[in-house]
């Protein structure tokens, strides 16, 4: 099912600045664009009413922070009509920070940051073996993210 999106080229310019750089002020974001403040703002309600918009993230790196292991987690499961029961125990682990519902081998992959190794042990052992519907899982420690970049929004 598609919705209709009221977007324009402007909201496109408005989402785009924005997931650049989200402490942009509505005045400077307008200046760049060659609108009022206001405008940004008004513009900034409807998306965020359409649900185009969800919020704004602060980008850490989790790295300073002591979080020194990211791994993905290949997720098979025992029925794939288990998908919903098994995504909403999963959710309930801090530690998962992304799940995908995905085609291919696993039915599901998720993304997972710990402090350390044996942190991410017992994720996996503790947490993740004990859920109902889990066949088995395979995990991919990841040595270094090389890039993460914005996607391009036009029309």
């Amino acid at each position: 099912m598609s919705l209709k999106l009221n977007i324009d080229k402007l909201d496109l310019q408005i989402i785009q600045a924005l997931m650049n750089n989200a402490e942009i002020s509505y005045a400077d974001l307008g200046k760049q664009l060659f609108v009022s403040g206001g405008t940004i703002h008004v513009r900034i309600k409807k998306l965020e009413e359409q649900k185009i918009v969800k919020g704004k993230k602060l980008v850490v790196d989790l790295k300073i922070l002591g979080y020194d292991v990211i791994a993905f987690i290949g997720v098979y499961l025992q029925k794939s009509s288990l998908y919903d029961a098994v995504a909403k125990e999963l959710k309930k682990i801090p530690e998962i920070v992304r799940l995908n519902y995905t085609t291919g081998n696993y039915s599901m992959f998720a993304e997972i940051v710990c402090k350390d190794i044996e942190q991410l042990r017992i994720v996996l052992h503790d947490k993740l073996q004990n859920i109902v519907g889990i066949e088995r899982t395979e995990t991919f420690i990841s040595l270094e993210e090389s890039f993460n970049r914005t996607p391009q929004v036009h029309d």
